[in-house]
């Protein structure tokens, strides 16, 4: 059925177009813009007068592989969740295994170094799950750097992952951060060539260590330079901390020599990752002025009292999701710390949503509203609704339409190069995915917390996704399972 969204404010960063304007929407893609557009026979009409209506937001950097997840994001306005910076392994598995399942939004992975070094280092067998990526970021013995001759197996493995669909490469070089740099400037080497992104969770600072073999920002602008590749910084609020600044620095130089780095940056001063991970280890914490008690333990709300309490947890279960407090959102200082990286120039929002799990260790749940009891970090529910209220309704420090392109335009344009069906999204072009958030942009806020963190954002009316509608009048429809892949095509 056509659909015409009659009488909203339109905002379209493609066009760089915020004005009065109906949308018509036919066989999952935009067919016109412009005012007063009629209505074709049979049509459904959606009023939304007073409501903005923009390209849904795509967003670069969603652990969530489920169903359950995907609900979440959706009340939060996004269309497009692709886990980029971990990927999947084998990338072939993750997308049958959604596509099989069905999912709400499109969905799409990058190759997983850490998956590739861990099948050649410890010569396991990767499977794509969530629990599985957990437990390995916990497990030390793949963090070592590799010889010729494994460095030359794991290239390959990226490699036909790339091949086999991949959307870039995603590099979890924090978990690994003394591995030697040269295996990182190789796989920029390789996705140069294969004509694929990188995205990169950095390893440490010179400021938080000055033994690390080169500082992790440095290490991106420097491979970038050097290879021509396009590499991404993936959450450079939370690996860069209070030195987020001088980060920035390296990065804007960076452009001005014409590297190709681009960086993205969540709303919040707490991250989540596996208790086991290098950088939570209590020397690791000391070395960024944190404490044990900056460590929450997702499942039973501990905050962890002291190092003793960090090491055995660390032990018995070096899986289980934790939170870190990086900065004190209770500060305005740190506060100003996190808009200033949300407004840096180009700046992308991206969420790094965590999985959600629940006390029986499952992962995912048909329900809704989801159940109780289940946990995830509050990014997951929130990251698009919060950077809305901080950045256009409370601050003012962007316009709509500038909202739109770094939550919607710039984050699809990471991929024009690698997957083509990435042109369609993030503009309302004619042609393109009917891919559409509706909000009211009055009311548009973030609901989850650290301590309710499955709380869905409030202010989105309307979700399209290929055309389908996923939300309608602020209600998830929990029939709509429309998500289709978004796979890279190799050169």
């Amino acid at each position: 059925m056509d659909t015409l969204l009659r009488g909203g404010r339109v905002i379209d960063p493609g066009a760089g177009f915020d004005g009065p304007a109906d949308v018509l929407i036919t066989d999952g893609k935009i067919a016109a813009v412009g005012p007063g557009l009629d209505a074709p026979p049979g049509a459904a009409v959606v009023d939304v007068t007073g409501l903005v209506v923009g390209p849904g937001f795509v967003d670069v950097h969603s652990h969530v592989h489920s169903i359950a997840g995907h609900r979440m994001q959706a009340m939060d306005g996004v269309t497009t969740a692709l886990d980029l910076e971990a990927g999947v392994s084998p990338i072939e598995r993750g997308y049958a295994e959604a596509a099989q399942a069905g999912r709400p939004l499109h969905y799409g992975f990058s190759a997983s170094w850490s998956g590739a070094r861990a099948q050649v280092l410890l010569g396991v067998k990767t499977d794509a799950r969530v629990s599985s990526s957990l437990a390995m970021l916990g497990n030390e013995a793949w963090r070592r750097s590799s010889s010729p001759a494994e460095l030359t197996a794991w290239l390959s493995v990226l490699e036909n992952e790339i091949a086999a669909g991949a959307l870039g490469i995603g590099v979890l070089l924090g978990y690994a951060p003394m591995s030697d740099p040269a295996e990182f400037l190789a796989v920029a080497e390789l996705a140069a060539k294969a004509g694929v992104p990188t995205y990169t969770h950095v390893r440490e600072l010179t400021e938080v260590d000055p033994a690390t073999p080169i500082d992790g920002s440095e290490e991106i602008a420097r491979a970038a330079g050097e290879t021509g590749a396009a590499m991404h910084h993936c959450h450079v609020n939370s690996t860069s901390g209070r030195h987020v600044d001088r980060v920035l620095g390296t990065m804007e130089r960076a452009r001005k020599l014409g590297s190709r780095v681009t960086l993205e940056a969540y709303p919040y001063g707490a991250g989540s990752t596996a208790i086991g991970a290098a950088f939570i280890a209590p020397e690791r914490l000391r070395m960024r002025g944190l404490r044990p008690s900056n460590i929450i333990v997702v499942e039973t709300g501990e905050r962890v009292a002291d190092e003793k309490r960090l090491l055995q947890l660390r032990a018995d279960n070096p899986s289980a999701p934790c939170l870190m407090e990086f900065l004190d959102e209770s500060q305005e200082a740190d506060q100003a710390m996190l808009r200033r990286t949300l407004g840096f120039p180009d700046s992308i929002v991206a969420s790094d949503a965590m999985p959600l799990f629940w006390p029986d260790g499952s992962y995912d749940s048909t329900e809704w509203p989801l159940p109780p009891g289940g946990s995830t970090h509050p990014r997951a529910s929130g990251t698009f609704a919060k950077t809305l209220r901080l950045m256009v309704r409370e601050s003012g420090a962007w316009t709509w339409l500038e909202a739109f392109r770094r939550c919607s335009y710039l984050p699809a344009r990471l991929l024009d190069d690698c997957a083509p069906g990435a042109r369609a999204k993030g503009h309302l072009g004619v042609g393109a995915d009917a891919d559409i958030v509706v909000l009211d942009p009055e009311r548009i806020t973030d609901a989850a917390t650290y301590t309710d963190p499955l709380r869905p954002s409030v202010g989105v009316r309307h979700l399209f996704v290929a055309g389908t509608s996923v939300v309608r009048q602020g209600e998830l429809q929990v029939d709509a399972l429309p998500g289709q892949p978004l796979r890279g095509e190799a050169r």
